[in-house]
């Protein structure tokens, strides 16, 4: 008797809840260890997230708000797909991982407003994080307009976030803000507001408990702005915001507009251990794929010499720059940068004799270009040059000619829908000349480098030219330089520009040497423009010189060995038969780091950190074994490189 009414109690429930309709939605990630929930209340739609069957997200708001229709309320669910697997394999020479797999359970939630407007909600959630985007599946033609995203990230009240703060539009210099150069706050209380009504930039990284979380946006194209997180956060809870409405390219729109149908970017939430989320390759899993006409094969990465970052403006002359590509090959570094006004100060007929120079010395040159823009009032040039695509086609056309392989487009100044067009375009249309890209005083890639190969790297940080200016930012560097590992580093090329081993003039160094040589290391960049100069290489052991002779141009692996987000790194990132393992400390005190370094026992191992003087260094031979320690000194570091 006891059983049949136990049966028919189940069946009464499972009746009502077939009446009644299903309300909440999982997914999971292939290894079980991330679920997440999605649900209506008050026909909103929600979700939440937990990792290890422990809550670590809480109830986040989802939705859209186009002038024509609400997707934020009113929403009953038509249907949700079933769960499906999706498999990806791909290569990336610029990345922290040349072979990639992106494994990840899929489920599509089909919904519609009030008036019978529809919406899809697309969760794909792998082993190291949770993204979603949104779908418009009809088709029209009429232009439609986002005003709103209603996307939220409601964190736990103690959770800690390190986030760098998005400066306000049309300040800085000569009003090219926003570019992503700002100083992280770090370990602040979540619902801290930002300075600034601009709000937060991605990435965005959180602690609660033992879960790391890291919040960035990836997938983005000319049918959408960047965005980022608006700048208060009550009880945690952080939306998405558009840009300011001055971030346009020429007095062009800034919110997304499009035809349907009409897909979003990827809002991306790697979840883990600092491990987990470091070694996330999240932010190109989901980027799309490389476009079918641009050969990666012919934008190789590399290191460049540059002499604007120590030498500035005066440098900018033909000897100068001659010395410069002699010192690119004597270091058998790929590329020579040379900077701004170099068409008024060499002038293009004299840049062609210095390519071809440059060529006879296995060296590529790199050349300097404002953005330019009605947004734009920098003077240094050439400008004007690459805002239209007649213009742009025919300056791109005679540097092939000329045999220049890359171009350094600044001052960009927003992240409206046009703007981001304007990147792309200029993306594509390089490429067609066999040119490679590398973006300053800009927003983040955002996946870019996989979709876009000849895109190499993107400033999007405060980066070394600050410290050349300011005693200030050079004292904030052991700290800056430790958080951005865990931040704006994970997914995306940085071109920090890092390394300056000896003397910055009129600047007191609070960095060791051996910390500045483990920059190129632990910083990933498709180049790196190194910031040492000729004088400076001439004063350092001959051990330092062949180390940066015969680093590597990419990585084929990235793991983190440990450390805590402006405290410490250490990092190993493996190149053919070769890992280089690197350690920077960010503190004022001593730090001793232990390994584990037995899989390469009976390999050769030779460690160069810092010496007993001011800006010198000590090699030594190592054997590398199960208890491996390293004692950094204070804002110190090291390299090992184990072969």
């Amino acid at each position: 008797m006891k059983y049949k009414i136990t049966s028919i109690i189940f069946l009464l429930l499972s009746v009502t809840q077939i009446l009644m309709g299903q309300t909440r939605y999982e997914i999971a990630s292939p290894d079980k260890t991330i679920t997440v929930s999605v649900f209506l209340q008050d026909k909103s739609l929600f979700y939440s997230i937990n990792r290890n069957a422990s809550p670590v997200l809480s109830n986040s708001l989802l939705g859209l708000v186009r002038e024509d229709a609400d997707f934020s309320k009113n929403l009953s669910i038509l249907s949700v797909s079933k769960n499906d697997l999706i498999k990806d394999n791909y290569t990336l020479k610029n990345g922290k991982r040349l072979n990639n797999q992106y494994l990840a359970n899929r489920r599509i939630l089909h919904l519609q407003n009030a008036s019978s407007k529809k919406i899809d909600v697309i969760f794909q959630v792998s082993d190291d994080g949770v993204a979603f985007r949104y779908y418009f599946p009809d088709g029209d033609k009429q232009l439609k307009k986002i005003t709103e995203e209603k996307t939220a990230f409601h964190f736990f009240a103690a959770t800690k976030a390190w986030m760098q703060p998005m400066a306000v539009a049309k300040t800085g210099f000569e009003s090219t803000n926003p570019s992503y150069e700002e100083h992280y706050k770090k370990e602040i209380n979540v619902g801290t507001p930002a300075p600034t009504a601009a709000g937060w930039v991605y990435p965005a990284l959180f602690n609660y408990k033992d879960t790391w979380l890291l919040i960035t946006e990836t997938g983005l194209d000319g049918n959408y702005c960047a965005t980022r997180l608006k700048q208060n956060s009550p009880d945690g809870n952080y939306q998405v915001g558009f840009p300011d409405p001055r971030e346009a390219f020429t007095n062009q729109n800034v919110n997304p507009e499009s035809t349907l149908p009409w897909y979003s970017p990827w809002r991306v939430i790697a979840i883990g251990s600092l491990k987990k989320v470091t070694e996330s390759t999240l932010g190109t899993d989901l980027a799309d794929p490389a476009k079918a006409n641009i050969n990666p094969d012919l934008f190789p990465p590399g290191k460049a010499s540059w002499s604007w970052i120590m030498l500035k403006d005066d440098s900018i002359v033909y000897d100068v720059q001659k010395r410069y590509i002699d010192f690119a090959a004597d270091m058998k570094w790929e590329y020579c940068l040379i900077d701004a006004d170099w068409d008024t100060k060499i002038g293009y007929e004299k840049m062609k004799e210095l390519a071809d120079y440059a060529k006879s010395k296995k060296v590529s040159l790199l050349l300097w270009y404002n953005s330019a823009g009605d947004w734009n009032t920098v003077k240094y040039t050439p400008k004007n040059k690459l805002t239209t695509k007649e213009s742009r086609l025919k300056e791109f056309a005679l540097l092939q000619k000329m045999g220049i392989k890359g171009i350094k487009v600044d001052f960009f100044g927003g992240d409206g829908q046009s703007m981001i067009r304007y990147y792309l375009e200029l993306f594509k249309d390089a490429a067609k000349f066999g040119l490679s890209v590398n973006c300053h005083g800009a927003t983040l890639p955002r996946g870019w480098q996989r979709t876009y190969p000849n895109l190499l790297t993107m400033e999007s940080i405060k980066g070394m030219e600050f410290i050349t200016f300011s005693q200030y930012d050079a004292d904030q560097e052991p700290t800056h330089a430790t958080t951005i590992p865990f931040t704006r580093n994970i997914f995306d090329p940085m071109d920090f520009t890092p390394m300056n081993l000896t003397k910055i003039p009129n600047i007191k160094r609070k960095t060791t040497s051996a910390f500045e040589l483990a920059l190129p290391v632990i910083f990933q960049s498709g180049i790196q423009h190194l910031a040492e100069s000729p004088d400076g290489i001439a004063t350092v052991p001959a051990y330092v010189k062949s180390f940066l002779q015969n680093f590597p141009s990419g990585w084929e692996d990235t793991k983190l060995i440990d450390g805590y987000p402006g405290k410490f790194v250490v990092m190993t990132r493996k190149a053919g038969s070769k890992w280089y393992i690197a350690g920077i400390n960010g503190e004022a005190n001593a730090k001793t780091v232990n390994f584990d370094l037995a899989k390469y026992k009976g390999k050769k191992a030779t460690l160069i950190t810092d010496g007993n003087e001011e800006l010198s260094f000590t090699r030594t031979e190592v054997s590398p074994n199960a208890d491996f320690n390293i004692s950094m000194k204070p804002f110190g570091g090291f390299v090992v490189v184990v072969e």
